[in-house]
């Protein structure tokens, strides 16, 4: 059996023993798959996606990639891309530009090279001919698309996504879907998207964890459509959108 893409092992977080978030949580990511974080308002979602990526230090547990524990982001090249909740563009510059820019930081190459590079991302992302845009001149959609074409600047084997969907009208919604299955197929990466869409899970995610606000815990693991059928309420509740019991 072949090791996991990305391993979390008895991970705990939050802001001391009085302010947890999530405990003893394990879990795996395998490479290739869509794998998708859920759970309702306030379970930690994003924040457990700045724990994965290495913004935050965990109160107990470890992270890693590819058998590798967690890189410092301080002092080395990350081994995925990020798109931030809202695509996090910088405002001042192009769309183009903004692609270029991890590409300047952290690879020693020519300008015009990082220039024709950037340029295939925003092709591969459908923004072919949008790179002299200011952020401020892009719809949601494309803000996203853009965001993913920075994170994709490295050619990172790993991309997480913060709520890609959130804000978006359906049919943006459901074209940003087919491009997150197209990088899946086409290109080989692996996903892994914070979301609280079900639509766009059960079209996308191969398997996801479900978290818990109250018992600080994962309820539930494996593929959205087996989690839809689950014996526990608060699972069938929350895959099937019915209302709690008061």
């Amino acid at each position: 059996m072949s090791e996991p893409f990305i391993e979390v092992s008895n991970l705990t977080i939050g802001w001391g023993p009085d302010a947890l978030l999530l405990e003893h949580a394990n879990f795996t990511v395998d490479e290739g798959e869509i794998f998708a974080i859920l759970g309702g308002s306030g379970s930690g979602k994003s924040t457990l996606l700045r724990y994965l990526i290495g913004l935050e230090r965990p109160l107990a547990g470890e992270v890693t990639i590819k058998g590798v524990g967690h890189p410092n982001l301080e002092v080395g090249r990350p081994p995925f891309g990020v798109m931030f909740q809202g695509g996090a563009l910088f405002g001042s510059m192009t769309l183009l530009e903004n692609v270029v820019l991890p590409l300047t930081e952290w690879v020693d190459v020519p300008v015009d090279a990082a220039t024709a590079m950037a340029r295939a991302k925003l092709k591969l992302v459908g923004l072919e001919g949008s790179g002299d845009k200011l952020p401020s001149e892009l719809s949601g959609g494309m803000k996203k698309r853009g965001a993913i074409a920075r994170a994709m600047a490295l050619e990172p084997p790993l991309l997480f996504l913060d709520e890609p969907s959130a804000g978006l009208d359906p049919v943006t919604s459901a074209e940003l879907d087919d491009l997150l299955l197209t990088l899946k197929s086409v290109v080989g990466v692996t996903l892994v998207i914070v979301s609280h869409e079900l639509a766009s899970i059960f079209k996308i995610a191969d398997r996801c964890i479900l978290l818990d606000k109250e018992t600080k815990s994962i309820i539930a693991a494996g593929p959205p459509s087996q989690l839809k059928e689950s014996d526990d309420p608060r699972v069938s509740d929350f895959f099937n959108r019915r209302p709690r019991a008061a």
